[in-house]
C-alpha cells in the first residue's frame, strides 16, 4: 500500500468510502459484505475510512462503525461530516456530533468534515446562529476531533472565497471531486492549484465520478486495453490520481470486493502515469463530453435582455448532459429565478454574436429540460431532514 504523510501521520493513499456500501436485493446494506470488505482493507494496508451522516439515510455511520469496532483502535482513522449543507433543526451541531460518535462506536474522530460548502450552503454555515464553526473548533481543542476540514463541490472561484473566509482559517484539509474527466470539465485542475499554494492536502471523492469512468464505453477501453492489457478501466483513473501533487487520500466508493480487491492491487505500489497514458486519458475525456464548445469569451452576456450568465448556463449543461450530477444542479438551484435557463427569452441576440456559432437558445431549452427532469437537491435535504427529525 502507498502511504502518504499528513502532519504525524501516516495515510493510506487509498481510503475506503462509506457512500456505496453494497446491497442486499431490498436495498438494504449487506452488512455481512460490509464486514468482509473492511477486514480485507485492514488487511490489505488501507487505514482511512470515510462515512457521512446522508449515506444510506443515516446507516453508513452504524454499519461502518459497527465493522470497524471489531478491530483494534490504533489500526484505523474514520472520517465523518457535520452536514450543515442541509440544516434543519434536527441538525444542530452538539446533538448531530453526539449521535454520529455513538452510532460510530467512537469516542474521537480521527478527521472531521464540513460537508458540502458550496454555493447553495455557504449562506448557513456562515450563519452564527448555528454556531457550526466555534463548535466545532472547539471539539477539536477539546481532542474529540483530530483534524478539522470541508468538503467542497463549488466552482474555484467560490473555493477561494471559502479559503479566504473563517473556514479556511481553521481548514487542515480539503475534500473535492477530482477526475481526470472533470479535470477541466469542472475545473478541478484550478481546485489542486488552489490549495496547492494554500498548502492543504487534498481528499479526493469521486476520483471515477461515479463510476463513469470505470465503464467509459466500449472504444475508450479497447483503447485502455491495447496500452495496458488487463488493467481495469477503474485503475486507469487511480493511477492519474497518483502524481497529482498535494492528493493525500483518494477515497473509493467501493460497493462489491471485486472493486476493492482491483483497487487494492493498483495502490500497491507507485504507478502513475507517462506522459503518452496521460494524453490518452484527457483526449477520453473529451470524447466523453461531448460539449457545447463554449469558450466563455462572454460575448453572448452583453447582449442578453434576460441578463443571464450564459457561460456558467452552458458549463452546467454539458455536465448534466454527459451525467446527471448533484453538482450542477445545485449551482442552478442556487440561482435567482430570473437567471435560471427558463428565463430565456429566445430571441437568439446571443447566438448572432458567438464566434462559435453555437445555437445557445436551443441549448438553454434543453437545460431548462433537464432541469425540470432531474431531481432537486434541495428535495433531497428536505426529505432527509424529515427523516431525521421524526427519528429524533
Amino acid at each position: 500500500m502507498i502511504y502518504h504523510a499528513f502532519q504525524d501521520l501516516r495515510l493510506s493513499a487509498l481510503g475506503f468510502g462509506a457512500m456505496r456500501l453494497p446491497l442486499l436485493p431490498d436495498k438494504s446494506i449487506d452488512r455481512d459484505t460490509v464486514m468482509q470488505m473492511v477486514d480485507y482493507a485492514l488487511e490489505h494496508g488501507i487505514n482511512y475510512f470515510d462515512t457521512a451522516a446522508p449515506y444510506h439515510d443515516g446507516l453508513s455511520e452504524t454499519v461502518l462503525g459497527e465493522a470497524l469496532s471489531r478491530h483494534p483502535r490504533e489500526r484505523w482513522m474514520l472520517a465523518d461530516k457535520y452536514p450543515g449543507h442541509q440544516h434543519s433543526k434536527a441538525f444542530d451541531p452538539a446533538g448531530t456530533f453526539e449521535r454520529q460518535l455513538e452510532k460510530c462506536r467512537v469516542d474521537y474522530f480521527d478527521f472531521y468534515l464540513f460537508h458540502n460548502i458550496c454555493e447553495n450552503s455557504l449562506d448557513d454555515y456562515m450563519n452564527p446562529r448555528w454556531g457550526m464553526l466555534d463548535y466545532f473548533a472547539r471539539q477539536r481543542e477539546e481532542g474529540r476531533i483530530k483534524h478539522l476540514g470541508f468538503s467542497c463541490h463549488a466552482t474555484a472561484e467560490n473555493l477561494e472565497k471559502i479559503l479566504d473566509g473563517p473556514y479556511g482559517e481553521v481548514a487542515e484539509f480539503v475534500q473535492i471531486q477530482l477526475n481526470y474527466l472533470d479535470w477541466t470539465l469542472q475545473d478541478a485542475r484550478r481546485k489542486v492549484e488552489i490549495l496547492n499554494k494554500r498548502g492543504l492536502p487534498i481528499i479526493v471523492m469521486e476520483p471515477v465520478r461515479g463510476g463513469k469512468l470505470a465503464h467509459p464505453g466500449e472504444a475508450a477501453e479497447q483503447r485502455l486495453q491495447a496500452l495496458r492489457p488487463g488493467s481495469s478501466a477503474a485503475s486507469w483513473a487511480f493511477r492519474w490520481l497518483q502524481d497529482i501533487p498535494g492528493v493525500t487520500v483518494v477515497l473509493s466508493g467501493m460497493s462489491a470486493p471485486e472493486q476493492m480487491e482491483d483497487n487494492v492491487r493498483t495502490f500497491e505500489k507507485p504507478d502513475p502515469l507517462t506522459e503518452q497514458e496521460r494524453e490518452v486519458l484527457l483526449e477520453i475525456a473529451e470524447g466523453l463530453k461531448n460539449s457545447v464548445p463554449c469558450t466563455a469569451c462572454r460575448y453572448c452576456c452583453a447582449g442578453c435582455p434576460a441578463e443571464l450568465d450564459i457561460p456558467q448556463l452552458l458549463a452546467e449543461y454539458n455536465d448534466l448532459r454527459l451525467q446527471f450530477s448533484f453538482t450542477p444542479m445545485m449551482r442552478l438551484e442556487n440561482l435567482p429565478d430570473d437567471k435560471k435557463p427558463h428565463a430565456c427569452l429566445g430571441c437568439g441576440a446571443c447566438a448572432q454574436i458567438c464566434p462559435q456559432g453555437i445555437d445557445i437558445p436551443t441549448h438553454l431549452a434543453d437545460l431548462a429540460a433537464l432541469y425540470d427532469k432531474y431531481p432537486k437537491w434541495s428535495a433531497i435535504c428536505e426529505e432527509r431532514n424529515r427523516i431525521a427529525e421524526a427519528g429524533a
